[in-house]
């Protein structure tokens, strides 16, 4: 059923298997991380106006991340469904998802630059910006916009990339984008003395050579799924789909937004633009820790999606098993050396001794839920992988939406600056449990025939 370039995904040594999909995907997800975060840091050590300029870009944070949950909704339910559809043997159906995902991506770059430019400094302020920070938050998003269509394709494709098994080129995809931006950055910043204006060009650049490469790749010769004119026409059944497993990773970036917003706007209340700067500092952090779990679920999906497409329901438990047991023990030893040494990672990110302070104070209350919270980062691209979107759904808007939006509103009126650190591991202790039970009690009836068919 598997052709000869994708019939490793169904035999041979899975440890093996999974540490060949997986390494670049991790390696590739942590630059595309460090996109942002060397943004940050470079911002963050500007003399004179790190600790503003940093806060500003915090604030800007929101609506970037946002903007790639797009990408991710395009990209992380139309993937699965190809590599499915590869998997049963019908490659042309697989690139009909390839084809109307390119479309969606379009569609939506259009609209974002449309709403985020007209709306853009009512929505900064709202979001907790200050007469202080908002020109900065203001230049930095306003030429990072200019990128949305990069940001989209870079992102949103790369990933049917890697579903067609082929994470090595998806890894230099991201990697020479970032390499570039980590050259860029200091270049336009400080040689050129840009600022914050500087970093953005920065990424834009380097977003688009990415984007470039992305496109290239999966017109080329060398893709077995390959974007065809015919297949660019929409379709609306085909959308449905995409749309209905797209959901769930949606909400997981977009609700990062939400959470942001409301956090933001709570230190701000009850601490001001120092603990705002303090929340960009830890969210930059967990960023880095989660990416190269992230990066390590998106290598292990094609291979659960793919071997579920194809019936062999064997090969599913075992990878799904490994998969939880890495990200579980990684999200665990990571959390902990952060929670020990906070101040190693702050200077990472200012120079400014009273937001250094103030992230060695909060950050392990902070950070503590994420030693659980790895097996749910697992659990949930795992669903994903066997199409199950009203599950991975459900587990995405109990952690941000329904436990820790409520929280982070509801505890400072009790205990005040406080009380928007710790709604954080609440929700992710809560929602981390939730995860593990409904995987336990779901995935025996997910790992059928029936339910294989239901996928059409």
């Amino acid at each position: 059923m598997a052709t000869e370039k994708n019939q490793k995904l169904v035999e041979g040594n899975l440890n093996r298997l999974i540490f060949s999909m997986a390494v670049p995907t991790i390696v590739a997800q942590i630059i595309n991380i460090l996109y942002n975060v060397v943004d940050r840091i470079y911002i963050g050590h500007i003399s004179g106006v790190g600790a503003s300029a940093l806060t500003g870009v915090g604030i800007a944070l929101p609506i970037i991340t946002f903007i790639s949950a797009f990408s991710a909704f395009v990209g992380m339910g139309g993937a699965p469904l190809s590599s499915i559809w590869y998997g049963k043997g019908d490659k042309e159906h697989a690139e009909k998802i390839l084809g109307n995902g390119t479309t969606l991506l379009v569609i939506f770059t259009v609209l974002l630059m449309l709403v985020f430019y007209i709306w853009q400094k009512p929505l900064l302020y709202a979001f907790g910006a200050s007469d202080a920070t908002i020109g900065y938050a203001s230049t930095y998003l306003s030429w990072y916009l200019l990128g949305t269509i990069s940001v989209e394709l870079a992102l949103g494709l790369n990933t049917y990339i890697i579903a067609q098994g082929d994470s090595k080129t998806a890894m230099l995809s991201v990697l020479i984008g970032a390499v570039l931006n980590i050259i860029l950055d200091p270049i336009f910043i400080f040689v050129f003395h840009m600022g914050v204006k500087g970093a953005a060009v920065a990424t834009v650049i380097s977003q688009t050579v990415s984007a470039i490469w992305v496109v290239a790749y999966l017109t080329g010769s060398k893709a077995v799924l390959r974007i065809r004119r015919a297949h660019l026409k929409p379709n609306w059944k085909i959308i449905k789909q995409i749309c209905e497993l797209g959901i769930s990773p949606f909400v997981m970036r977009a609700t990062e937004s939400l959470v942001s917003i409301v956090m933001n706007r709570g230190l701000q209340t009850y601490g001001g633009d120092n603990y705002v700067g303090s929340l960009t500092i830890m969210q930059s952090i967990m960023q880095l820790m989660s990416a190269p779990i992230s990066g390590f679920t998106q290598g292990v999906q094609p291979i659960i999606s793919f071997n579920f497409g194809a019936g062999n329901f064997k090969r599913v438990r075992q990878t799904y098993r490994r998969m939880i047991g890495v990200c579980g023990g990684f999200s665990f030893v990571t959390t902990l050396l952060i929670i020990i040494f906070p101040a190693a990672f702050a200077h990472l990110f200012a120079k400014d001794e009273t937001v250094i302070q103030i992230v060695c104070d909060k950050m392990p209350l902070f950070m503590c839920g994420m030693l659980l919270f790895g097996v749910q980062m697992a659990i949930q691209p795992t669903f994903l992988a066997l199409g199950q979107a009203k599950i991975s759904l459900f587990i995405a808007m109990l952690r941000k939406v329904i436990l820790l939006v409520p929280l982070a509103i509801i505890l400072p009126h009790f205990m005040g600056v406080n009380g928007v650190y710790i709604a954080e591991p609440i929700s992710d202790f809560l929602s981390a449990a939730t995860a593990i039970f409904l995987f336990v009690f779901h995935i025996n009836k997910i790992l059928s025939m029936e339910s294989l068919e239901k996928i059409k």
